[in-house]
């Protein structure tokens, strides 16, 4: 069955509650607005439609940040038309400037309170771009929008916690335990050296990614959707360090020459086996086992580093295993930790931003040449898809879709607005005019696949039906209406088609280049949450690069080993920072110095024939803690060390792989 007809004709029951909770919530606000006698009813219908999630901290969130955007979008309106209503050039570049601003705020946010930058941008031409004509109406304008938007969000809120309310906490705690498990079973492939532990690297690094984003949902859920959302902070970063760690236990085994490799396998297999069913008592055991083998006096120094990182694994599948068992019983950790830090390119979102800009002013100019009443409609349609969508990547195929919304409204909304309506005369007929059609599009915007077009669909079939106390119908107005929404969204296709900043070589170029600062940063930022900090950007890097790697030449495709090469070379340095800190070792200067050293080697980057850099740092430094009396901490520093040294080579080397010898 194709996808349309079954999202319309067959939908899930979850489906069918959400349609029915999102058509009483916008019927509601729609008969509060016309009871009030509010101006524009039809906001309030299409702010029920906007907010509609399926889970009730979504709709919270949501609508809190569309309320406060709406606030911020609505102040500025009022302060651009009162500086330019007079000059209309310098009225629109500067409303452009707002819009490029607020594309490229909302870009660097990866949560639900970006779409309050989103919604500042867009509301700000909403009500200024119809008021310019009528300057002094403004402040009206803007209370009567703010009215209307915070009864919409007001009446989606009530029906989506008070009928078939589905928590996120609930839905999370289910999401979490996936990428619990999925983690442990990537961190044992990483182990063993297979072929697919890359493809389950990305795979737990998207999962915890989603799960660490999706947690502030709970935050507007009650004390446990706080609490809950606490446990899966923790969970994130456990599972993020313990996936790293993973990978230092297979660096550290491939220094071990056949005998030492043979020696080792069966501590290897428990391991493994462990994680494949852990239970935290087991764990603690097998931990102890492999720590006292460590200690062991006939073992070789590249053993008991390979051990002693073995027994570090098993701290972490504690902890992670600790950290699911309080996202799943909606208690608090017991360590408060920090959410994951994203990656951060504020020249690629101006760029975004410009985007936006440079189309809002292409339809501005088309508006100022032909005086078209009906073009600030299709003004105000581009600024909301060059808002929603500029900083995506497919954002041209999102566009297109909510074209073909468009496209779709048009027949249903001349039916039920131009030949339906002027029959009836009471509010039960118009909600049953219009009930229908929004129903069947609600059923839409509960499947991924048909999401965009349905609430396309939804949105401007209120638009162009316009549903008044005191309606007037016209044929050429709605076609005028509808012709405008196509050029405007169309301008925006258009530009996103042809202004392609998001080049894969580029962004690799631009990706590689924020790492390296952030390594260097890594020598002397505070340890206090660098993990999190390091690991969060890095995964959201790598998924990155993963994404464009099909698009990249084979010489370009290396982008992806740089990434991890970058992620081995950090979890050294914190690795071996730490063990320093605890250590508390009277070193003098000579850890400042090995960092500093490590620092001016990391700024100017790996490439052919730097492979020896760090070796004269690595030995005085070693050199420098065998000076010192024998500690657990020290001699895990020692084979941080080597191992930094090691990788540092190996990244070099595989750039002449990538590039050719100089």
């Amino acid at each position: 069955m194709p996808i349309t007809f079954q999202a319309l004709f067959a939908p899930s029951s979850p489906a069918l509650k959400f349609a029915i909770k999102t058509v009483l919530g916008g019927g509601l606000a729609l008969w509060l607005a016309m009871r009030w006698g509010l101006e524009q009813p039809s906001w309030a219908l299409m702010t029920a439609f906007i907010v509609a999630q399926p889970l009730s901290g979504m709709v919270v969130q949501k609508g809190l940040a569309r309320l406060a955007g709406t606030l911020v979008g609505t102040f500025m309106s009022v302060v651009f038309i009162g500086l330019f209503a007079q000059t209309p050039w310098l009225f629109l570049i500067t409303l452009a400037l707002w819009l490029a601003l607020c594309t490229a705020a909302s870009t660097q946010l990866r949560s639900a309170w970006a779409y309050a930058f989103v919604l500042a941008g867009y509301t700000a031409a909403i009500i200024a771009l119809p008021s310019i004509d009528h300057p002094l109406n403004v402040f009206d304008q803007a209370v009567a929008r703010c009215t209307e938007i915070s009864l919409g969000i007001c009446c989606a809120t009530a029906t989506s916690a008070l009928l078939w309310p589905m928590r996120v906490e609930q839905q999370l705690a289910g999401q979490a335990r996936q990428a619990w498990q999925n983690g442990l079973q990537a961190a044992s492939a990483m182990l063993a050296g297979e072929d697919e532990a890359r493809k389950g690297l990305l795979d737990s690094l998207g999962r915890i990614v989603a799960i660490d984003t999706q947690r502030e949902h709970a935050w507007f859920e009650g004390p446990r959707g706080r609490l809950r959302a606490k446990a899966i902070s923790s969970l994130s970063q456990q599972l993020m360090v313990l996936l790293r760690i993973s990978r230092s236990v297979r660096r550290q085994w491939r220094q071990l020459d056949p005998q030492q490799a043979g020696r080792l396998a069966p501590w290897l297999g428990d391991v493994r086996a462990q994680l494949a069913s852990p239970d935290s008592a087991s764990l603690l055991v097998l931990r102890q086992r492999i720590w006292d083998a460590a200690q062991a006096e006939h073992i070789s120094s590249a053993e008991h580093y390979c051990l002693a990182r073995m027994a570090l694994l098993l701290d972490y599948a504690m902890a992670a295993t600790q950290a699911m068992d309080a996202v799943e019983a909606g208690r608090a950790p017991r360590d408060t930790a920090q959410g994951l830090a994203v990656h951060r390119d504020w020249s690629l979102a101006l760029l975004f931003g410009s985007r936006s800009a440079l189309a809002f002013l292409v339809m501005s100019s088309f508006w100022l040449a032909t005086a078209w009443p009906s073009a600030p409609g299709g003004l105000v349609l581009t600024c909301v898809v060059c808002s929603l969508f500029a900083s995506r990547e497919n954002g041209a195929q999102i566009g297109l879709s909510f074209l073909r919304g468009i496209f779709l409204a048009i027949p249903a909304a001349f039916l039920v607005g131009q030949i339906i309506l002027p029959q009836w005369s009471s509010f039960a007929l118009l909600c049953l005019g219009m009930g229908v059609p929004l129903f069947l599009g609600a059923l839409g915007m509960a499947h991924p696949r048909t999401g965009a077009t349905a609430t396309s669909y939804c949105l401007h079939f209120i638009v162009l039906v316009a549903p008044l106390n005191h309606m007037s119908f016209g044929v050429a107005s709605m076609l005028n209406s509808a012709l405008a929404m196509l050029m405007g969204v169309g301008a925006a296709v258009l530009a996103f088609r042809l202004l392609v900043f998001r080049h894969p070589a580029w962004l690799g170029r631009r990706l590689r280049a924020a790492t390296m600062g952030d390594l260097v940063r890594l020598t002397r930022r505070d340890l206090r949450g660098a993990d999190s900090w390091f690991g969060g950007r890095m995964a959201d890097r790598l998924m990155q690069l993963a994404r464009h790697a099909s698009e990249l030449p084979a010489t370009e495709r290396k982008r992806w080993d740089d990434g991890l090469h970058s992620l081995d070379i950090g979890d050294e340095l914190v690795h071996l920072r730490m063990c320093l800190a605890v250590a508390q070792a009277p070193l003098g200067g000579a850890e400042r110095d090995f960092l500093q050293q490590v620092e001016a080697v990391l700024a100017k980057g790996p490439a052919v024939g730097r492979e020896q850099r760090l070796d004269g740092a690595s030995e005085q430094f070693l050199a420098a803690l065998q000076r010192q009396p024998a500690s657990d901490p020290l001699r895990l520093a020692q084979g941080a060390v080597l191992q930094l040294r090691k990788s540092w080579g190996k990244w070099c080397r595989a750039q002449e792989d990538a590039h050719g010898a100089a």
